[in-house]
């Protein structure tokens, strides 16, 4: 391009002072001509218009003729270079520009000049001042001479530096600004037109007023583009005051000085603008000229834009320029090429500039007789081709004063000059009769043919809309109430009973469930009136203009926030200059409230047509749902939903009541998350802080959002508004959107004071903090006592979150702290800070109850260094005409930048859609009440906690199983120790059970390492909340602990009591090897004494022989007699052992009775000294009666329990073990450590002596069974047949192998597997019924029971379940399972598999046997045990048996044996499908019923108060709690006086002002709200729904009288609430409290 523009050519003339600066332009038309043909998209010289002389009248004629040769325009030659083309056919909308991507925090625009626009936008969307500094990071290249500063200074490099100081210094391709920021105009639609000129506006940019095409040669009036822009301003008429005048800054009638060039012009025409609107200790940049960075770059599509910029007064006379305010406007380029744009201003302007160098040819455009400005003419001396004599001539033709004439002569310096031209422009501001405000231009704009932004259908569409409503508007205060009523009193009333139902502060003396009852009637009563109410005809408007097209409606709804604005500004003003003085001067509080409120109800914005929508939902939600009022209003959700996505803001919390429309919020989140779903994920940001503190200007800095206030008003309430994240970043971010919250401001001490606001704000941080992954907190350092009132409110929030599980983080923001060492010199305030923030810890813990919390870092991550920011003042200067602050830009884009990389690291927790309306739900129900940690109930917390409990019982159960299993196999080596285990090279059995524990220990450490692994990888996690349920980790931590040591007392107590057992066998078993050797040497002597008669003998005689034989060898055998133990001594020393520990006075008790003498009959507990007792008996609970009957309850229920014990070890048939016992006595002392009713030693002894002496007489029983069983006369009487059926075969020398083979199947096989699958079919049924929901954890069983029974609706189901809650549930699983297992097929299966894998081992060990060399049959049979020895127990009886007189043959044995093995298999097969299933279950070593029933019932607490049992996972947890509690009257309370059932509910009743008494308070009465003091392990929580309890309230008055009879009561007053409670509701209330879908 260089050789095209020769020098002499491009010569600049530069301003005011370069008098030597001239330049030849008499040919520059003709080289322009010529250029044209070369250089496709070559438009004028950038800001140079008005510096460079090579620019002429006729260039921009030339320049069409250019473009007859492009193949494209100029404007798509640079769209495409600019990467923009796809946005001139779809408009850039806001959401596209607000996404968040990786360009969101990258400082860098990169080299790529596609990157430029975006840059531009991403620093003007956050206001930086230098957002105009668009060049690419190229020109800086390491590479260029004039940088590189390494340089040898030889004269070869010197020469070449010297070369490239005369080379352009722009020769990367950057662009113009004024180029890019008309491209963005031209490629966006009009929210972001609105947009760009609001932030252009705040950094004291020019914004585009008349917009050029440089394709179409059109213009638009950017009239809707500036609406949005609104200025505060003080004339001097208002200085005295201190009044001000706020408007939007299109309405406002301003006299306008417009600026233009004719031809060519030595002066630089926006520089000089520039200086005129600046002080001189105030300067800045409002237009863009060549000296500033890319100005200078050539222009190409920017030509004939008109910009504007307002100079607007503070009142303060010694910094003002003008006394009045002024509009500017400066239009680019020459006006010979834009007439029509010269015309507009002409006739909309009071003065118009024309800066020229030559005048001759262009006297006709400036003698237009419709101009209505005055002219003034604007030349420079200085330049060759000023010509004074034209001058004289032109002012003559144009009768022109002298004052209309202003030369910057040579002894003009640029100061002076400015001077001059701003006294001229002054003159005529004050003196301008020619006001015109930017809407009225556009009357003109449409008689030039200039098209205006605002005629497009939408906008004109939304707008008739909105006027309908808004013009009916003269009094806000009375249009309110007309149009918009259901936000009003009734809303206000609404909130303060719904509170109230949750506090209960002013119950008195009355019931509480009727009191409820009465809120609750009074509640539906305001519905009924809102109901009653005709929509209104603004409401019917709004919804229906809701409804529109996306755009119109979005044009509406803009057009409505302009409107109501407009309406506000004046009435909002005088209010607030009241509201200053009576503050200021007033002592009388209750004036200062009048006006507040005052203000409150003039405030009339969007939000509130939005929350009358709400209300109208709501309230339609009363009525039936087949009312069409109703059906017409479930729309209403998605609209507003939609709108949400659309970027406009939802109110959260209605600050004017205080209180969410929780209904509505939540419909319209679920319809949020039915638009988006499945990318529903989000991340929370929040701001809290002191009222007028720049919150909601530090989002809008941030995020670039602007968020819908009351125009004068600050926030109220809190506004959430979601923004989206590119697909690009949402790896990072592990989110779909970005949710902002906008808060009101928490109020000073002294404004608190006028409202009682403080318990308000209190409510709205906790929700919010509550809400927020990351919390901003404004603090204002200078101000030590209001920044303690707010850091208490917030310590508040952030113990409650830590106390409920949830973990925000916290970034403290310091706004007006300007001093480049702030961080440094704030370190002592950072220190003061951090020590106030432990104090409010501390005070706040205690306040809580949390005291634990000791300082600030115990509740949160907080580190003082870097949770600390320091933001500038917002403005650079004195407002109105002061810019952003760059610095504040700049450091708020380091905080975004710092938010959003924190929120990536936290990123793993973020909710989605529906758990955040969870979130809002439980923390607001929470809020309402007033102990908001004890208050809190949430379903993502329940739900979290169920699926943990749900990981833990399946650990809990895998880790019992595999034990079980392991404890199999151990008994099995023992019981085949010494008879078949050559394997191992233990012969003692001391010694072999040292290394079964050894081998024990080291299982269930492995067990228990593997489960505490799989809790740690459980939290580690980052799906399902994990992070909200670490408060419990420590509890399921012990409870793993408490499971192995369980678990080993319980190993190592079977496999002693089994080696023991074994033990006293051994000299059994010597005996009967000696008799049966002896008898078999007999049997031998016989068969040859038969064959030495050498006659054939008879079956018959061979049977008179043996017998005689058999009788004789007995006489001869001697059989000591076997001695039987006295169980009743072992139990009875066990039970002493016991005791030992409680005292003499338990051994006395024991003394008194003898073991035998107990247990004979039913336990029945009597209790001692009644006379003395009724002083200490329940007075308001329990009678003394009462107080029999529970102990007997508790006696009832240990003895079901270790019955069921003494049964097992019975179906076991072995001997008795001393472990026996102890395993009861320690279910005994477990079952009465858990009892919630207080127990005397006298009640345990007598419990304990029964029990044992029951179990001593059953053992006894046992043991003198198993010694007969085993008795060795009787086993060799059992074998006779056996050895005579031998005696005979060998006799008459038959084959055996067949019937030895039948004979070991049936005699040691058979027995052996169906011992090994009925041991193995326990943990099975377990298993199956584990796949069952309602066993999965106890909350689940819990709810599946209460369905069940409600089902059945039946009294005694009821009765039985609540008064006999173990004996029910037990009943209940047996049920279950049998239904469960009521088709045969669904145990075969299990069955059917073990059968295969003993099958599968023996025939196994039968080929091994097989294949190695055995020298006798005895050894080919003892091999086979040996290999089945650790699989199944062989007996060792029937093997001895099996051996005698077995000359079988090995190989036709080995034979016939695998055949009878398969036969044995049909036989068992078809046996165990014949076998009913309660048989079975007899069987079974793990009792199905048992296992469940141990899993469901958990620790077995009971609520002090109902008596419902704890619903808490694991079994070391420190805390019980219950889903769900019920009226205190199905327990068998009643009142004291009336003797009524009570109706109470102990969820209402803790947080009440009533009291109770008990033997655990030393019958003094004590506050409910502090039942924790007496009850410290259990958590009651208020009922949250006010709802959840309704099960058993519809229980309750269902069966009312039948309770009362069964108690021996009166029947209960129950509420007329709970008379209204149908089946369906009850069974709702269920789901809703179990967190049940």
């Amino acid at each position: 391009m260089e050789e095209l523009y020769p020098e002499d050519l491009t010569e600049n003339l530069y301003g005011e002072g370069e008098e030597d600066t001239v330049s030849t332009c008499a040919d520059s038309d003709a080289d322009n001509k010529k250029i044209g043909a070369y250089d496709k998209a070559t438009c004028l010289y950038g800001e140079g218009e008005e510096d460079t002389a090579s620019t002429c009248a006729d260039s921009d004629a030339d320049n069409k003729k250019i473009g007859a040769y492009d193949k494209e325009t100029n404007l798509e030659s640079l769209l495409e270079d600019l990467g923009m083309e796809q946005y001139h056919r779809e408009k850039l909308s806001l959401s596209q520009i607000l996404g968040i991507d990786g360009k969101t925090i990258t400082d860098d625009p990169g080299e790529c000049k596609l990157n430029v626009p975006l840059h531009f936008l991403k620093k003007l969307m956050m206001v930086n001042v230098t957002a105009r500094n668009v060049r690419c990071g190229v020109s800086t290249d390491s590479k260029d001479p004039l940088f590189d500063s390494n340089c040898d200074d030889t004269s070869e490099t010197a020469e070449s530096n010297l070369d490239y100081l005369f080379e352009s210094p722009n020769k990367a391709e950057t662009f113009n600004p004024l180029d890019i920021i008309t491209a963005l105009f031209l490629c966006s639609d009009g929210f972001v037109h609105q947009e760009l000129a609001l932030k252009m506006s705040m950094c004291q940019f020019s914004v585009p007023l008349l917009l050029p095409n440089c394709d179409t040669q059109q213009c638009t009036l950017m009239l809707w583009a500036m609406r949005d822009i609104v200025k505060k301003y003080r004339p001097s008429n208002l200085s005295e005051s201190k009044g001000f005048i706020e408007e939007r800054i299109v309405l406002s009638e301003l006299p306008m000085i417009s600026f233009v060039r004719l031809g060519e012009c030595s002066l630089s025409k926006s520089e000089i603008l520039n200086k005129l609107l600046s002080n001189s200790q105030q300067y800045h940049d409002t237009f863009v000229h060549r000296d500033m960075e890319s100005g200078d770059i050539q222009r190409r599509i920017s030509n004939g834009l008109t910009e504007m910029t307002w100079y607007l007064p503070c009142g303060n006379k010694n910094m003002d320029i003008f006394s009045e305010p002024v509009a500017i406007a400066n239009l680019r380029g020459d006006i010979a090429s834009h007439e029509t744009q010269f015309s507009f201003l002409c006739q909309t302007s009071a003065a118009v500039f024309i800066f020229c160098d030559q005048l001759e040819s262009e006297c006709k455009l400036l003698t237009n007789k419709n101009h209505k400005a005055q002219i003034f003419l604007v030349g420079n001396q200085q330049s060759k081709h000023f010509r004074v004599d034209s001058v004289k001539k032109l002012i003559a033709s144009l009768a022109l004063t002298q004052n209309n004439i202003l030369i910057k002569t040579k002894q003009t310096n640029g100061a002076d000059f400015v001077k001059l031209l701003r006294k001229r422009v002054g003159d005529v501001v004050n003196n301008s009769q020619s006001k015109m405000s930017v809407e009225q231009m556009a009357d003109v704009a449409h008689e030039l043919g200039i098209t205006v932004d605002e005629d497009s259908p939408e906008c004109q569409d939304g707008k008739m809309k909105a006027d309908e409503i808004t013009a009916e508007i003269k009094d806000i205060m009375k249009y309110k109430e007309d149009q918009l009523p259901l936000q009003g009193q009734l809303w206000k009333k609404f909130t303060c009973l719904e509170k109230e139902e949750f506090r209960l502060r002013n119950v008195g003396s009355e019931d509480i469930e009727h009191y409820k009852c009465k809120l609750q009637r009074e509640r539906n009563e305001l519905r009924q009136q809102q109901s009653a109410y005709w929509m209104s005809k603004a409401m019917i408007c709004f919804i229906a203009a809701l409804s529109s097209p996306e755009t119109e409606r979005r044009y509406f709804l803009k057009w409505m926030r302009i409107n109501l604005d407009n309406q506000s500004h004046i009435k909002l003003s005088n209010l607030r200059e009241m509201y200053k003085k009576k503050f200021r001067d007033s002592k009388n509080k209750q004036e200062i409230k009048d006006v507040d409120q005052q203000l409150s109800s003039s405030s009339l914005g969007v939000e509130h047509f939005f929350r009358e929508m709400g209300q109208i939902y709501e309230a339609s939600l009363s009525l039936p749902k087949t009312d069409l009022s109703r059906q017409q209003l479930q729309h209403l959700p998605k609209l507003c939903a939609q709108l949400l996505l659309d970027g406009f803001p939802l109110e959260l919390v209605d600050g004017d009541a205080s209180n969410i429309p929780l209904r509505w919020v939540s419909d319209v989140l679920s319809q949020l998350n039915d638009l988006v779903s499945p990318k529903n994920k989000i991340l929370v940001v929040t701001v809290l802080g002191v009222q007028s503190t720049g919150k909601s200007t530090l989002l809008n800095t941030m995020f670039g959002v602007q968020f819908a206030v009351s125009s004068g008003r600050c926030t109220r309430g809190a506004f959430m508004l979601l923004i989206k994240v590119n697909e690009d970043f949402k790896k990072v971010l592990n989110c779909d959107f970005m949710v902002i919250i906008d808060t009101e401001g928490l109020k000073s001490p002294e404004l608190a004071q006028l409202d009682n606001s403080y318990e308000h704000d209190n409510e709205l941080a906790t929700l919010v903090v509550g809400l927020s992954d990351i919390t901003i907190i404004n603090v204002a350092m200078e101000n030590s006592t209001e920044m303690k009132d707010i850091l208490q409110i917030v310590v508040h929030a952030f113990l409650r979150m830590k106390e409920v599980g949830k973990k925000p983080q916290c970034q403290f923001v310091h706004q007006n702290v300007s001093d480049v060492s702030a961080h440094e010199k704030n370190l002592r305030d950072r220190k003061l800070l951090l020590e106030q923030l432990n104090e409010m810890t501390q005070a706040a813990a205690k306040m809580e109850k949390k005291e634990k919390n000791k300082n600030f870092t115990d509740v949160m991550e907080y580190n003082p260094d870097t949770g600390n920011c320091y933001i500038p003042g917002l403005w650079n200067g004195n407002p109105p005409m002061a810019p952003v602050n760059a610095g504040y830009s700049e450091t708020v884009y380091e905080l975004k930048k710092n938010i959003i990389q924190q929120l990536g690291k936290c990123g793993s927790t973020s909710n989605n859609i529906l758990g955040f309306r969870e979130w809002i739900t439980s923390l607001w129900n929470a809020v309402k009440h007033e102990n908001f940690i004890f208050s809190f109930r949430n379903s993502l917390v329940a739900d979290a906690y169920m699926r943990l409990c749900s990981e833990y019982n399946k650990w809990e159960w895998e880790f019992k199983k595999e034990m079980y299993t392991w404890v199999i196999k151990a008994e099995t080596k023992i019981s085949n120790f010494g008879s078949f285990t050559a394997t191992s090279e233990i012969s003692d059995m001391k010694e072999f059970i040292i290394e079964l524990k050894s081998e024990a220990t080291t299982e269930l450490t492995k067990w228990e390492t593997k489960i505490l692994e799989n809790l740690k990888k459980y939290f580690e996690q980052p799906e399902g909340h994990v992070y909200l349920i670490e408060g419990y980790r420590e509890d399921f931590s012990n409870s793993i602990k408490s499971l192995r040591q369980e678990t080993e007392r319980s190993v190592f107590n079977q496999i002693t009591a089994a080696a023991d057992i074994k033990q006293r066998m051994k000299e059994l078993d010597k005996i009967k090897a000696t008799c049966t050797e002896k008898i078999k040497k007999a049997v031998c002597d016989l068969i040859d004494e038969c064959r030495k008669k050498r006659v054939e003998m008879t079956d018959t005689e061979l049977d008179e022989s043996f017998d005689k034989m058999w009788t004789e060898t007995l006489n001869t055998l001697s059989f000591p007699k076997q001695q039987t133990s006295d169980i009743f001594s072992s139990v009875s020393l066990e039970l002493r052992t016991n005791l030992s520990h409680k005292g003499s006075h338990a051994c006395e008790l024991l003394s008194k009775k003898s073991l035998k003498d107990c247990g004979m009959e039913p336990f029945t507990y009597k209790h001692k000294g009644v006379g003395e007792n009724i002083k200490t008996a329940f007075r308001l609970f329990f009678t003394w009666t009462d107080l029999i009957r529970a102990r007997q309850k508790i006696a009832d229920n240990i003895i079901s329990a270790c019955n069921d014990c003494i049964t097992d070890k019975i179906n076991r048939k072995t001997n008795y073990h001393d472990t026996y016992i102890q395993e009861i006595l320690h279910i005994i002392d477990e079952r009465l450590n858990k009892a919630d009713v207080d127990t005397d030693i006298e009640f345990e002894v007598s419990l304990k002596q029964h029990i044992c002496g029951f179990a001593a007489r059953k053992f006894q029983k046992i043991h003198e069974d198993f010694i007969q069983e085993n008795d060795p006369y009787r086993c060799l009487q059992k074998n006779k047949e056996k050895f005579c059926t031998d005696f005979k075969d060998v006799f008459h020398e038959r084959d055996q192998s067949q019937r030895k083979a039948q004979e070991f199947t049936n005699q040691c096989l058979k027995p052996a597997v169906e011992y090994f699958i009925y041991r193995s079919l326990g943990p099975d049924i377990v298993d199956k019924m584990l796949t069952r929901k309602e066993f999965s954890t106890r909350m689940s069983f819990q709810y599946s029971i209460l369905m069940d029974l409600i089902s059945k609706s039946d009294f005694v189901s009821f009765k039985s379940y609540i008064c006999s809650y173990e004996e029910y549930v037990k009943l209940w699983i047996s049920r279950r399972i049998k239904e469960t297992f009521s088709s045969q097929s669904a145990v075969c299966e299990f069955e059917e598999r073990h059968l295969k894998t003993c099958i599968n081992h023996i025939n196994d060990a039968i080929k091994k046997a097989k294949t190695e060399n055995t020298d006798s049959l005895r050894t080919f049979a003892v091999k086979i045990c040996t290999e089945l020895g650790d699989k199944l127990v062989i007996s060792q009886d029937a093997l001895d048996a099996f051996m005698v007189l077995n000359n079988a043959d090995q190989e036709q044995f080995g034979h016939w044996l695998s055949k009878c093995v398969q036969e044995m298999t049909e036989a068992l097969g078809e046996k165990f499908k014949n076998t009913n299933f309660d048989t079975k279950l007899s069987h079974f070593h793990i009792k199905p019923k048992n296992e469940l029933f141990n899993r469901v019932i958990g620790c077995g607490k009971q609520c002090p108060f109902c008596k419902i049992p704890c619903d808490a996972g694991g079994e070391a947890h420190t805390q019980h709690f219950a889903s769900l509690h019920r009226p205190d009257g199905l327990g068998q309370y009643r009142y004291e006086g009336s003797g009524k059932l009570t109706t109470d509910v102990c969820t209402s009743l803790v947080i009440s002002d009533n009291r109770f008494r008990c033997r655990a308070t030393k019958n003094e009465l004590h506050n409910y709200k502090q039942y924790q003091e007496i009850y410290p392990d259990w958590d009651i929580r208020p009922d949250g729904s006010l709802e959840a309890s309704d099960y058993w309230k519809y229980v309750m008055k269902t069966y009312n009288k039948e309770f009362a009879k069964a108690y021996d009561a009166l029947p209960a007053g129950i509420p007329d609430a709970w008379k209204r409670i149908t089946k369906e509701q009850a069974e709702e209330s269920l789901k809703k409290s179990f967190n049940t879908k």
